[in-house]
């Protein structure tokens, strides 16, 4: 197992579960909105978004690295799967 790799990966997920549940309120309109309210709104909808998917990106890639870190030998080499 390489230890960097895993640590790294490890990193990665807990910081994305981090940014999912800090981001995790959807922004919420009113009847009776004005126009910037509503511009406001959006812009904050799309950042939400952006945030939620940078948390799943994270998580994903975090998952990858710990996947690739049981792949490896303490020497540096890697196992080839077809042999």
């Amino acid at each position: 197992v390489d230890k960097k790799i895993l640590a790294g990966g490890l990193g990665m997920i807990i910081i994305g579960i981090m940014i999912t549940f800090a981001y995790s309120d959807q922004p919420i309109g009113q009847s009776g909105m004005s126009e910037e309210e509503v511009i406001d709104l959006l812009i904050a909808e799309d950042q939400n978004q952006a945030y939620q998917m940078l948390s799943g990106i994270l998580i994903g890639v975090g998952f990858l690295l710990i996947l690739i870190s049981f792949g490896f030998f303490s020497s540096g080499t890697t196992r080839s799967i077809f042999t």
